[in-house]
């Protein structure tokens, strides 16, 4: 079993709203095998706790403004460690020094990695 499209197409909202507020280290792992009741794990890095919490919002507004509801959130006045359910996706938004600490990626390193589409950015000065 593998990721559906409709996690992935909440993956791909998520992922562009992580990156308007400077998310970095986006990675999303398909959880189906081992996880029977959501599809991805979006992971992604903030630069200080007002960052984490401030990405943490803008994909919980735009994945709420794409439809989806969200069924769980936790941890995002703290700014370190904010874990967001919305089902088929489940977003954990880390501070830098608890994504190196907790280390979710070799935790779950037997899932695939699913694909993340960002636009493009203008590189010009």
């Amino acid at each position: 079993m593998t990721a559906t499209s409709h996690a992935i197409d909440l993956l791909q909202v998520a992922a562009r709203a992580a990156d308007s507020k400077g998310g970095t280290d986006l990675v999303a792992l398909d959880v189906t095998q081992p996880l029977p009741l959501t599809d991805i794990f979006f992971l992604v890095t903030g630069n200080s706790e007002r960052n984490v919490v401030a990405i943490a919002g803008e994909i919980e507004d735009e994945l709420i403004r794409a439809g989806a509801k969200p069924l769980r959130r936790e941890g995002r006045a703290e700014g370190r460690w904010a874990l967001l359910d919305f089902g088929d996706l489940v977003v954990h938004v880390f501070h830098e020094e608890e994504r190196g600490y907790y280390q979710l990626e070799r935790l779950w390193k037997d899932c695939p990695v699913v694909a993340i589409e960002l636009p493009e950015r203008d590189t010009r000065e």
